[in-house]
């Protein structure tokens, strides 16, 4: 994107279309009380009786979910504030490029469908560390429950609240309105979403999660739509049509729409074949947070009808993910708004405060009572993130720790006591650290996803090897894990920076997550090569408590959507 110096003709020449604001602020208060209330009630009618006393219940909401149920929990679990706020910050900066996370996710879901998915329901597991027990033994089990729960509790909560806090503070403005800091407004709103995040994953259990989620995941397509529509128009005003927008922007800037990226870009094209693609594959096929939705599946065709309909649904997501940010660079720079150039601000070396940028453009272009409807959407999405995040946490806990190691014979009511404490710990514990981490820090999506790496890309590689091939152990993937720990921790925060080692020798940091994943790779079948091996092949075991015939039509869906994302590629190539 260009810097400020080459901001183009004055705001004064956009003609301004958005919708006129109504005055006052209880229309917001209200517009916003009225859908969080309405999604917590239905939420609580259409749970009413659900079972919460077993582990099955609370954990996997009895292995009743259906196809629309598990496609829209797994949307609103991921399209969060650290997509709206995070991805839109990227995409200001560096244009379409950085597409390649949602579309790249979309055919990862397609590998979820057809080829992990019908494995894991066949092991009858809840958690990914009982699969690695089942594959590895017991030690890795718990090596890597302890690594889920650590990273979940210092990475992703408190990412999604301080992301989820910024952002509604740029929405609604609240800290000049209530006349506090930014800081302290920050805080405030992140106790607040933990709070009510807290209720539905304490009190709820996954089946809560998924139904909330759904109608949030409604909103908040609709919601993001009107945004992208609301903020064309404005760009385009009686010149051309939305059409007519997209021809400003690139007149503006030629590198916005240019789907493979620039070479100083963090997601430049030669990314997408290593750490893009990596962390988008853990993170759709592995990650308990996401997966453990698919685990709940009624049987195994509702489960991949679920999973192929999110990932048609993330291809697409760039219109809402994307585009907005695009469009708010514009404002800024190409058209100077001086109500968007005055939010999004700039730090002390010049640069624009990307990570303001979303919250500054949906205080543009929302009426008052649309803005309020919209702010609990992107509150529901918060908690979506939130709320499946502690229940994953508090899964791992109860059945990989407290269970197995610390009281073997407890009751099932004990257990799922224990997730609940657990979940308010944790909870506690990232309220705490989200500012202490974030706060502060411009590109904090591109941060994110680095700190992800170093737990991702070790996973990954024992997951990987364990599940396609039979005779390596457990001390293979131990060692394995623990090398690639070690490796990431240093590429991470021991890299020197833009002119250090690791970007001297590798280009990215991206490609040096790729590299270490080759190498665990092949150090672990090399271990197995040379002694660590099973004394019997691998042979997995059915569990029978689901029914595993597949949708039909799941491999001709999940080609078609594998066309469509590549074809998007190409279109958008320079």
């Amino acid at each position: 994107m260009p810097n400020c110096e080459e901001a183009g003709r004055p705001f004064s020449d956009v003609p301004d279309h958005s919708l006129p604001k109504a005055h006052p602020m209880f229309l917001t208060l209200g517009s916003f009380l009225f859908f969080t209330a309405l999604v917590a009630v239905l939420t609580w009618r259409l749970t009413r009786g659900t079972k919460l006393d077993t582990d099955e219940g609370y954990f996997l909401a009895g292995r009743s979910l259906t196809g629309g149920f598990i496609a829209g929990s797994l949307l609103l679990t991921n399209l969060s504030t650290e997509q709206l706020v995070g991805l839109n910050a990227a995409s200001f900066n560096d244009g379409l490029s950085v597409m390649c996370w949602e579309v790249i996710a979309g055919m990862s879901l397609v590998v979820l469908a057809l080829v992990f998915l019908p494995k894991y329901l066949k092991s009858g597991i809840a958690t990914i560390p009982q699969f690695l027990e089942e594959r590895y033994g017991t030690r890795v089990r718990a090596m890597t429950a302890t690594i889920f729960i650590v990273a979940y509790m210092l990475i992703l909560l408190p990412f999604v609240l301080f992301l989820g806090a910024n952002g509604l503070n740029g929405m609604l403005q609240l800290d000049t309105k209530f006349g506090l800091s930014e800081i302290q407004t920050i805080w405030l709103l992140i106790g607040s979403i933990a709070a009510l995040g807290g209720a539905y994953a304490i009190f709820g259990g996954l089946r809560a999660i998924a139904i909330s989620d759904t109608f949030n995941g409604a909103g908040l397509l609709v919601g993001g739509l009107m945004i992208t529509f609301f903020s064309l128009s404005i760009i385009a005003g009686e010149e051309g049509g939305l059409a007519g927008a997209l021809t400003k922007i690139r007149e503006a800037d030629a590198d916005a729409f240019n789907s493979l990226g620039a070479a100083n870009e963090d997601t430049h094209w030669p990314t997408l074949f290593t750490g893009v693609l990596l962390l988008n594959f853990f993170y759709w096929c592995t990650n308990q947070q996401i997966i453990q939705r698919t685990f709940g599946a009624k049987n195994l065709a509702e489960g991949q009808k679920g999973v192929l309909l999110a990932a048609f649904f993330k291809i697409l997501a760039p219109l809402i993910l994307v585009v907005p940010g695009i469009a708010a660079a514009y404002l800024v720079i190409g058209a100077a708004d001086p109500q968007m150039v005055d939010s999004v601000g700039q730090d002390d070396a010049g640069n624009w405060v990307s990570s303001r940028a979303y919250g500054a453009l949906v205080a543009r272009v929302l009426p008052e009572w649309l803005l309020g409807f919209f702010a609990a959407v992107v509150v529901g999405s918060i908690l979506s993130t939130f709320n499946s995040v502690l229940n994953s946490a508090a899964t791992l806990f109860s059945l990989d720790v407290y269970k197995k190691y610390i009281k073997p014979e407890a009751t099932t009511k004990q257990v799922v006591m224990s997730g609940q404490i657990c979940s308010l710990v944790i909870g506690v514990l990232a309220i705490i650290a989200a500012p202490l981490i974030f706060y502060g820090r411009d590109g904090v999506f591109d941060f994110f996803q680095t700190l992800n790496g170093v737990y991702f890309i070790p996973l990954l590689a024992i997951i990987m090897v364990g599940m396609f091939n039979r005779n390596v152990d457990g001390r293979s993937a131990e060692f394995t894990l623990v090398a690639g720990l070690s490796l990431m921790v240093v590429g991470t925060f021991f890299g020197g920076g833009d002119h250090g080692w690791l970007k001297s020798f590798f280009g990215s940091g991206f490609h040096y997550m790729g590299a270490v994943f080759v190498s665990l790779l092949t150090l672990q079948l090399a271990l197995g090569a040379v002694g660590f091996r099973r004394s019997t092949p691998y042979q997995q075991q059915d569990a029978g408590l689901v029914d595993l015939t597949p949708w039909k039509l799941a491999p001709l869906a999940g080609g078609l959507l594998v066309t469509f994302a590549l074809s998007i590629f190409a279109y958008f190539a320079n």
